[in-house]
Formats: structure tokens, C-alpha cells, sequence
């Protein structure tokens, strides 16, 4: 793998570490400015919202220039976001930050996915998409705890400080390593939107939202789902996130490798099996030891379907795909906010705090529904190539083509 795809992994963890951080940190932030706990929430809703529509807008105002060097850019966005962030006299100011630093999330995975796949051979495309998004998951094994633990010790305004100095990290990094591919040519606005006229690119995209909808369907209620039902005490609830982390960092890889080489069964293994195991979380979450082990499952079958998701709405916008790539980022944010409000509608029930899992298996079932469409789709189009006989192989696929 390229060292290009480490500088793109070091933006990645310090998008991931901004990005989850502040949850841990919100009783302090809310504290220094006197605001309400649910009003710091803000900042975290925010932020989601900031990558959802900054990953179409930022895009597209990079198709003027070259990827190597809106990279550049997003990540000086990111870094301005956070020192905004870190030295905001007012808490308004402060969510302004935030959200500065979100516009550049969805765009750089986006185009980040778009370099990663173009710096290697066409069969380890995925696996290099995956090497950029660890930095994302190792992120929350060791970027958001040691920055949780540094913001309840020394301050908060220190956290989002380091993780600018990150951004400075991964800015030149980028710089440094990542080739200066020239500005794709003849790629008009028109041309990238006109991807979306795509089913399969909606298909892929519909799938991202469930899929990885339902595993924060019951990760935004762990923490009074373990301590309530499962009996943790609540300082256990960071480690159990750590295990949540070390989960997504196995199965992003594993996804990355196994997208490769057979990409639609790796998505119908890793999201079949993330219903079936959410749906057991209703069962296993009433156990300390059956409930860590569920954790670090999801996480890793979270993940397990990222690479294969992005990868497949880069194959099927494959001639316009910036733009599909960076929406399917912000098709990530959207599950998370649909799911979270649906988990939090059957709590409100009097369900109990496992109940969201049976919302996230039904989505990630939904996904899998979705795959096995898209792949019959699959299968419609190619058909016409089994009929057509006595012809050269280029004359098959003009009449395919037509």
C-alpha cells in the first residue's frame, strides 16, 4: 500500500477523534459555558448535520480543482473549525466551530475514497479504501478516550487544541505524500449529479443508511443499556466503547480484504449477520460478559460493510464518482440520526433500553433486503450478454451496451 494512504488515515483519525470526542465531554463544556447538557447535545447534532450537507456542497465547489489539493483545503478547514473550536469565548461560537469542522468530514472521505481507489490496482481498490478509513477506527480506540481523558483532566479547550494539531499533521502529510493528480477533465456538475439517476447508486446508498443505521440504533443507548440492564457501573461504559472500537478496526480491514475479492457475498455475510446478532443483543445485553462480547461483534460487522458500501457506489458512479462517494459519507451521518431517533422513540415507549436493538436488527435486515435487489438487478443487466452469440467479444458488449 502506498504511503499516501497513511496521510490520508492520519486526516481520517483526526475527523474521527472530533468527530466522537465531544460526547465524553459535554457535562465539562456544558459547565463552562451554563448551558444545559441537552443544549451541549447541539454540538453533536450539529456537527451530523454539518457533514450531511457539507459533503455534496464542499465537492462540488472542489470540482474546480485538482483532489490532491481540495484535500488540502478540507483539512485547513478542519483545522481552523477546531481552533475555533478550542478558544471560543461563547458557546454559539463554539457550535459555529463545530460545524466548520464538519463541512470538510463528508467531502474528505468522499474524495479521500476516490484518490485511495486510484493509487492502487484495480483488485485492491476496497483494501486501500479500508487503510484510509482505520485511521477513522483507531480513532475511537485511542484518539477519543485519550482525548475524553485529557479534556476531564486538563480541560476541553486542550482536546480540540491536539486534535487541530493533528489536522496540521494530516495537512502535511497530504502534502508531502499523496501525488498531485491532475484535475479530471470534462467533469461538470451536471456529470456528477447525473450519477444519481443511477438505481444501483441509490440502492448502495439506501444500504449504507440502514445497514449502518441499525448498529447505531443500539450504540447511541449502550450506555444506559449496560449499566441499566446489563448491571455495569458507569465508569465501565469507556472501555466498553473501547471494545466497540477494536471491533471496528478488525472488520474494516476485513472488509476492505474480502470486498476485493467477492464484494456482494461480503456484504450479504456482514449484514445478515449484524441482524441476527443485534436481535440476540435484546438477549445477551442482560449479561456483563455475553454483552461485551455482542459489543466488539457489532463494531466489527459495523464496519465489516464500509468498505464493500463505499466501493460499491464507486463502481457503479464510476464515471462521475467525487460527489456519490462523498454523499454516501453523509448517507453514513443520516442512518446514525434516523436510527438514534427511532431507538429513542421505543425507550420512550416503555419498551426498556434494549429495545432499540430490535430497531437495528429490522435495518440492518432491510439492508440485506436491499442487497439481494441489487444484486437481481445485477443480474438483469448482464443478461443480455448470455444470448448473444457468434459475435467477438467486442461486439457482445456493444450489443449489451445498446
Amino acid at each position: 500500500m502506498p504511503l499516501a494512504l497513511l496521510a490520508l488515515a492520519i486526516g481520517a483519525f483526526g475527523i474521527g477523534t472530533t468527530e466522537f470526542v465531544i460526547m465524553g465531554l459535554l457535562p465539562e463544556v456544558a459547565g463552562d459555558y451554563g448551558v444545559s447538557i441537552p443544549t451541549a447535545g447541539y454540538l453533536v447534532t450539529g456537527y451530523a448535520l454539518g457533514v450531511m450537507f457539507g459533503a455534496p456542497l464542499m465537492t462540488v465547489l472542489g470540482t474546480r480543482i485538482s483532489r490532491k489539493r481540495m484535500l488540502m483545503l478540507l483539512m485547513g478547514l478542519f483545522i481552523a473549525g477546531n481552533l475555533l473550536s478550542a478558544l471560543a469565548p461563547a458557546f454559539s461560537v463554539m457550535l459555529t466551530g463545530r460545524i466548520i469542522a464538519s463541512l470538510a468530514h463528508g467531502a474528505f472521505f468522499g474524495i479521500g475514497s476516490v484518490v485511495a481507489a486510484d493509487l492502487v490496482a484495480p483488485d485492491k481498490k476496497a483494501g486501500a479504501i479500508a487503510m484510509m478509513f482505520t485511521g477513522l477506527t483507531v480513532a475511537n480506540v485511542v484518539g477519543v478516550p485519550l482525548g475524553t481523558l485529557v479534556g476531564q483532566s486538563v480541560g476541553w479547550r486542550v482536546t480540540f487544541g491536539i486534535v487541530a494539531a493533528l489536522g496540521v499533521i494530516g495537512l502535511a502529510g497530504i502534502a508531502r505524500l499523496v501525488p498531485d493528480m491532475p484535475k479530471v477533465e470534462g467533469v461538470r456538475l451536471r456529470h456528477e449529479l447525473a450519477a444519481f439517476k443511477n438505481v444501483q447508486v441509490l440502492l448502495a446508498m439506501a444500504m449504507t443508511v440502514l445497514g449502518f443505521g441499525g448498529v447505531f440504533a443500539a450504540i447511541t443507548y449502550i450506555a444506559p443499556m449496560m449499566t441499566h440492564v446489563a448491571g455495569f457501573a458507569d465508569g465501565s461504559v469507556t472501555w466498553l466503547l473501547v471494545l466497540f472500537g477494536l471491533g471496528m478496526v478488525g472488520g474494516n480491514l476485513v472488509g476492505g480484504r474480502y470486498a476485493d475479492r467477492a464484494l456482494m457475498p461480503m456484504l450479504y455475510v456482514s449484514l445478515g449477520a449484524l441482524a441476527v446478532v443485534l436481535a440476540l443483543f435484546t438477549v445477551t445485553a442482560h449479561d456483563k460478559v455475553l454483552s461485551a462480547i455482542t459489543v466488539v461483534l457489532i463494531g466489527g460487522l459495523a464496519f465489516a460493510t464500509v468498505p464493500p458500501l463505499q466501493k460499491r457506489v464507486l463502481d457503479q458512479a464510476h464515471d462521475a464518482p467525487t460527489l456519490a462517494s462523498a454523499v454516501n459519507i453523509g448517507a453514513f451521518n443520516l442512518g446514525n440520526a434516523l436510527s438514534a431517533w427511532l431507538g429513542g422513540l421505543v425507550i420512550a415507549q416503555g419498551l426498556g433500553y434494549s429495545a432499540p436493538n430490535w430497531v437495528g436488527a429490522a435495518l440492518a435486515a432491510g439492508a440485506l433486503v436491499l442487497a439481494f435487489v441489487s444484486a437481481v438487478l445485477d443480474r438483469r443487466a448482464d443478461g443480455p450478454s448470455t444470448v448473444v452469440t457468434g459475435s467477438a467479444p467486442a461486439e457482445q458488449r456493444a450489443a449489451v451496451h445498446h
